[in-house]
């Protein structure tokens, strides 16, 4: 379930999981790594700033 306000220019949980290919899970160990930081929300429903996402993206293009 999406959350129902994400401020402009962040991506829920879901949205960052859907745009990187990858699970909630793969979102979760993104940020266990310290490769993505939550940019706000609360600890069930996080979100992330859209350029950190897009970042992770353009690296994984690149690579």
């Amino acid at each position: 379930m999406e959350p129902l306000s994400v401020p402009p220019g962040h991506m829920s949980a879901h949205q960052a999981a859907t745009a990187l290919g990858i699970g909630l899970s793969g979102v979760r160990q993104l940020v266990a790594r310290g490769q993505l930081v939550k940019a706000g929300g609360t600890p069930r429903r996080p979100y992330y700033d859209t350029t950190a996402v897009l970042a992770i993206l353009a690296a994984r293009v690149a690579a």
